[in-house]
């Protein structure tokens, strides 16, 4: 059976915020331990910087805050799945290549098989998560076990998007200064320009 050796029913399972995800293998190139990270100014709050590997700048995502759930702790069982986006088509037509990223995720578990009827549609609400980034739900042992879809988790359109909306935030926001905290967000309008 061509599905047994070309792995297309094989996913790697890791935990994140006490719950179990799934990727397909297919879309892994690696997994290593947590490591420094260098920073990137005015990014995304989930984009947690970028990584050399083998000469390489892979950006590291933080999952839990791509979710929006917080941040995650670095621990000792702290991994990052390395993972390729496919090559994909903007909006304006133009081709974006293939993508190195890393995922930063609170332990990884096991390889696990899932035929396809194992792996049930995704809901279309109530998974803590969008909808669009949930391939499937597969099922384990009486629970379900939620299975990532990479091209939308990783979305480089989106993130670009994302990210030159985090630097024009920080570029209009009135009280931006570097060297201190915000004492309040520019997103949201004081009191008085509300009326």
């Amino acid at each position: 059976d061509d599905n047994l050796t070309d792995g297309s029913d094989r996913y790697l399972t890791f935990h994140l915020g006490g719950e179990v995800f799934a990727l397909p293998i297919l879309d892994i190139t690696e997994i290593i331990e947590h490591r420094a990270l260098t920073t990137v100014p005015m990014m995304p709050t989930f984009i947690r910087g970028v990584l050399n590997l083998r000469g390489r700048v892979v950006p590291i995502i933080d999952l839990a805050a791509r979710f929006g759930r917080g941040t995650t702790e670095i621990a000792r069982r702290t991994g990052i799945i390395i993972v390729e986006t496919p090559e994909t088509t903007g909006p304006d037509g133009e081709v974006i290549p293939r993508q190195d990223f890393g995922i930063v995720v609170d332990a990884v578990n096991e390889v696990m098989h899932f035929g396809e009827a194992d792996i049930e549609p995704p809901p279309a609400f109530g998974a803590g998560i969008r909808s669009d980034f949930i391939s499937g739900m597969a099922k384990r042992q009486g629970d379900f076990i939620i299975v990532l879809d990479v091209a939308h988790v990783l979305s480089v359109d989106e993130m670009i998007q994302l990210s030159q909306t985090a630097e024009a935030a920080t570029l209009s926001c009135p009280d931006h200064d570097l060297d201190r905290p915000r004492r309040r967000t520019c997103a949201v309008p004081p009191p008085e320009a509300r009326r």
